[in-house]
């Protein structure tokens, strides 16, 4: 069988890389390589740049209403192909169907929250700051940005921020992981129907080269990034050298803190989904869960109960309840914190290792998996694992579950289950991360909020999507003015 090779996206046309290197590309489930993608160059990059700029001025001049009527046509493209985008997306990456659709469904969100930009764009004015004076600021568009975006959320990711940047009138180049590049491409296809002007949206298939290819290059005012810390603490510190822009965001190890008065029948179904959705590959995944007090067995009891019952399997089986994990090397990098976590001297309580799936026993799958006894110094309690494993630390009250929660390296979310009001009002006012849940395990902002975490979870200052996003992608000209 021949496998298909996805082609960028440059100038309204696909068009095959010069590069000579290419990459794999595998269903997750099954273990079958189903396509080939190329491993492009600088000089890819340097063609879909070029496309950009020599778009920009002509985008810039188009009215904002305007730009917003492409994203309506464009939203009500993928509407119609809405299932399509999930299967293909499910296909390369793993994740349950139902999973997918989420994905899709929030992705299509940003493009309707982006298509608020006659307001959300409006600058601001001062009559007589002095006498017979006038201030005023104008948000302007920049020029050229791009988004380096992971292998876990292949559609919505990029579209944090895509939608908001071509609103502006900024033009924009996609660099899809190199992992997933079936599912943009797909998209790429819907926006090619649209007929967006040449140049306006663009899109460059590749790895290391092509993300130093943008980050380098001149005619780039910004970078959007989501990935692992030690990549986003690389890109924000060669933007930071070049002068661009930047919003980095990185990894996570969050915590789910369920007090004595939480109502565990309740809360359950979203606990436990909480930290085996998506098989754990999420930067909002719970990663330890610290009870606190002696609703511990209680709580161990019930979620390890109800994690047995979780079917894993291919997620385009609308049974499936939890997919394989994205690729080989991730697979075998969770099972060895697995095997850290029994060297430290956890308590394995619901092993893993041995998920075996009928009819796909090449699958890159892991099973759900509990650790009860982990004391926060473990590597299982610290390192961001990004599997299906449960780290339990158990909590004496309060105040101990707000400390594991801020002397952790990442601070991106953190959820507690709980009845008491005062508890409540006490840990999200005193944790660090950015994202916090309350009797909810994920705690995702929808489109009209920011999304980012603090410390380590997040290099920069402006995060993905709400409001404030679209100070990212503009510049406010500030205008000072006395007639005589």
């Amino acid at each position: 069988m021949s496998l298909s090779v996805v082609n960028n996206y440059i100038n309204g046309e696909f068009v095959q890389s010069d590069s000579a290197q290419f990459g794999d590309v595998w269903n997750p489930a099954t273990g079958e390589k189903i396509a080939t993608v190329p491993y492009g160059t600088k000089a890819d990059v340097d063609r879909a740049v070029k496309a950009a700029r020599d778009a920009y001025p002509e985008w810039r001049e188009t009215p904002p209403l305007t730009r917003a009527r492409y994203l309506f046509r464009l939203k009500d493209a993928f509407e119609e192909n809405f299932e399509e985008i999930a299967e293909t997306l499910t296909i390369e990456q793993g994740k349950v169907i139902d999973e997918a659709r989420g994905e899709v469904r929030r992705m299509i969100e940003n493009v309707e929250h982006a298509t608020g930009v006659t307001t959300l764009m409006c600058g601001y004015t001062l009559e007589d700051i002095a006498k017979g004076i006038d201030c005023y600021g104008h948000r302007q568009p920049m020029g050229v940005f791009a988004a380096i975006v992971p292998y876990n959320f292949p559609g919505m990711v990029a579209w944090w921020f895509l939608p908001y940047a071509l609103v502006t009138g900024n033009t924009f180049i996609v660099k899809p992981s190199e992992q997933v590049p079936m599912t943009q491409t797909k998209i790429f296809e819907i926006i090619d129907d649209i007929g967006f002007p040449e140049g306006v949206v663009n899109m460059v298939h590749g790895a290391k080269d092509v993300v130093n290819g943008l980050l380098d290059h001149p005619d780039i005012k910004g970078i959007s990034f989501v990935g692992s810390t030690p990549t986003a603490q690389y890109i924000y510190k060669r933007c930071g050298e070049t002068g661009k822009r930047v919003q980095a965001l990185g990894g996570a190890k969050n915590i789910v803190a369920v007090m004595p008065d939480a109502d565990l029948d309740q809360g359950l179904p979203s606990l436990v989904s909480s930290f085996y959705g998506c098989a754990g590959q999420r930067c909002l995944a719970g990663a330890v869960l610290a009870p606190v007090g002696d609703i511990a067995d209680e709580l161990k009891d019930k979620f390890v109960a109800s994690a047995k019952q979780i079917k894993v399997g291919n997620g385009l089986d609308e049974q499936t309840a939890m997919g394989p994990l994205g690729n080989a090397g991730h697979k075998e990098r969770v099972l060895g914190f697995i095997e850290k976590g029994i060297a430290e001297g956890a308590d394995l309580v619901l092993d893993g290792r041995d998920c075996i799936v009928e009819d796909y026993p090449n699958g890159f799958f892991v099973g759900p998996t509990f650790f009860d006894k982990v004391t926060p110094d473990m590597s299982i309690a610290g390192e961001e694992i990004f599997g299906p494993v449960v780290s339990m630390v158990r909590a004496k009250d309060l105040d101990d579950v707000i400390d594991l929660v801020n002397t952790r390296r990442y601070a991106n979310a953190s959820c507690i289950y709980t009845s008491s009001g005062r508890a409540a009002r006490e840990f999200k006012y005193r944790v660090n991360p950015s994202m916090v849940g309350i009797n909810i395990g994920v705690a995702a902002p929808m489109s009209f909020f920011p999304f980012g975490g603090y410390g380590n979870s997040m290099f920069g200052d402006i995060k993905a999507h709400g409001q404030e996003i679209f100070q990212f992608f503009t510049d406010t000209k500030v205008v000072i003015e006395r007639w005589f």
